[in-house]
């Protein structure tokens, strides 16, 4: 599936066509580990919250050489956002690729989902909390966010598409009206659990999702594999970058 919005790159990623000088792999090296720390303030105090003087100071480095990294705030925080986005798709999105077509891969989508959402809840989520600040601010900061979060809307549409395709959902489900449920359980949850802390809440959209896919299954196929009503958090598996980003096979 051809998706519109860019293929964002992690930060650390190394440039391909040969080995890179000693002195550019440094220079790459200590790019990727001040985005790391910024991801990290960043899921805490939002991206609105970043600057070079705080960043310099969590890396004990001189404004003016995390600065030369990046040559602006914005770039900064694009950076970030580009970074998380990497870091979504390896743990969300590419172990799914090994599961079969339709709602195996769209039932794994989720799962995968739950379970970096059930460690966000403790954390944040840039998605949600850069949604909020930038909502009504255009600019390639909003830009890089709403990218992203089409990218991976677009990857859960194909996928339901794809279970349309096997005859496992009905063929007159609309796929954006299932997606935008879907999503939909993922922002109450972290809603109800993080900002309310209501008891249940991961119980809960497990529930929705099942009766999500309840709605809409096909009759005359086999009920779908019942979704687990607990998660953990799993170890991240690093994959390849080479990889397409959220491009259903």
């Amino acid at each position: 599936m051809s998706v519109s919005p860019p293929t964002f790159k992690s930060a650390r990623t190394s440039s391909q066509g040969g080995a890179a000088p000693k002195s550019q792999q440094k220079g790459q090296q200590t790019k990727a580990a001040i985005v790391d720390a910024a991801l990290g303030l960043a899921t805490h105090i939002g991206l609105e919250g970043l600057s070079i003087g705080a960043l310099a100071e969590v890396m004990q480095m001189s404004k003016s050489g995390v600065f030369a990294h990046f040559g602006s705030r914005e770039e900064l925080q694009i950076s970030v956002v580009r970074e998380y986005h990497a870091r979504f798709e390896e743990e969300v999105f590419f172990p799914v690729l090994q599961q079969p077509r339709g709602l195996p891969r769209l039932q794994a989508m989720f799962h995968n989902w739950m379970n970096r959402t059930s460690v966000e809840i403790d954390s944040g989520c840039i998605y949600i909390s850069g949604a909020v600040e930038f909502d009504d601010r255009p600019g390639p900061v909003r830009d890089a966010l709403a990218d992203s979060v089409r990218t991976w809307l677009s990857a859960m549409i194909r996928a339901v598409v794809q279970a349309k395709e096997s005859g496992q959902l009905r063929q007159d489900a609309d796929e954006h009206q299932i997606a935008f449920e879907i999503h939909g359980l993922i922002l109450a949850l972290h809603y109800e659990a993080r900002f309310l802390k209501t008891p249940g809440s991961i119980v809960r959209a497990n529930t929705g999702f099942a009766s999500i896919l309840a709605r809409y299954s096909n009759p005359a196929a086999m009920t779908p594999v019942a979704v687990a009503t607990s998660f953990i958090s799993p170890s991240p598996k690093k994959v390849s970058s080479k990889a397409s980003s959220s491009k259903p096979a």
